[in-house]
This record gives C-alpha cells, structure tokens and sequence, in this order.
C-alpha cells in the first residue's frame, strides 16, 4: 500500500470533518442567540456546542495538522518535501487562520456556557461565512498549485 495515499486519505477525511464543525458551530450560536438565558433550549445548546468542539471539532484540526504536515514532509523535494513550494506556505498562512477562527469559536463556547454572549445572530451569521473563504481558498491552492 502507498503510505502517502494513505495519508492524504486521512487528511482529506480530517479536513472534511473539522470542516464540518466548523461550519454548523457558529449555526448553533445563531440559533443560541435567540434563546432565553436558562432556558432548558440555552441549555441544549450549550451542551451541544461543548461536545461539538471537544469530541468532534478539536480531535479534527489536530489529526488534519498532523496529517498535513505529514504529508508536507513526504513532498517530492527530498530535503523540504513540499515545504519549499509557494502555495504550501501561503496554504499553511491560511490554516493556522482557520485554527485561529477555531479558537475564537471555542472562546464564544465558553461565552456561551457563562451565560455571557454579547454577540447578535447578524454577527455570527456574517462570521459563519469566514471558514467557507478560507476552505475554498485553501482547496483552490492545494488543487492548482499556482506557484
């Protein structure tokens, strides 16, 4: 079997997933803005983004880092792997901002857990578009290579 097809599996499966979480998190907080304080709903919803962040979305980022820069070091260049390649570096610029939106998202989970938002839907409905950009960027990067 090919180690490094084998990895890239792994990646893309990693990426598809912290994704995922990343992109129906800030629904929640849209949804979480509407509900009154100790509501058993507000409740729910804490509960939700919790675990959405600790067992899906944060496993998800590590395993996508770990995968990457695996697969970064396996590159065709034998002393940099990929590493020397233009596009990696400004890919690698535009996931280390992904995992910074990650945890602005884990800081309005706890926000969110304190009873504490001082956030609006508008707000985090204009801040759920900010992963898709940096996925179609990042995607258009990977995929074309262009320098």
């Amino acid at each position: 079997m090919n180690v490094y097809l084998l990895i890239k599996a792994l990646h893309i499966i990693s990426v598809i997933t912290w994704m995922a979480g990343m992109l129906y998190l800030p629904r929640l907080f849209v949804y979480h803005c509407t509900a009154e304080k100790g509501s058993l709903q507000s409740e729910t919803f804490k509960v939700m983004e919790r675990r959405l962040l600790r067992v899906i979305i944060n496993p998800a980022m590590i395993a996508t880092f770990a995968f990457g820069l695996w697969l970064a070091w396996l590159g065709p260049n034998p002393r940099y792997g990929w590493f020397a390649s233009g596009w990696l570096q400004v890919k690698l610029a535009l996931v280390l901002t992904l995992a910074a939106v990650h945890g602005l998202f884990a800081l309005w989970v706890k926000a969110f857990g304190a009873d504490c938002n001082i956030h609006s839907q508008k707000f985090y409905r204009a801040i759920n578009e900010i992963p898709t950009v940096l996925m179609v960027a990042i995607v258009g990067l990977v995929v074309l290579k262009p320098f």
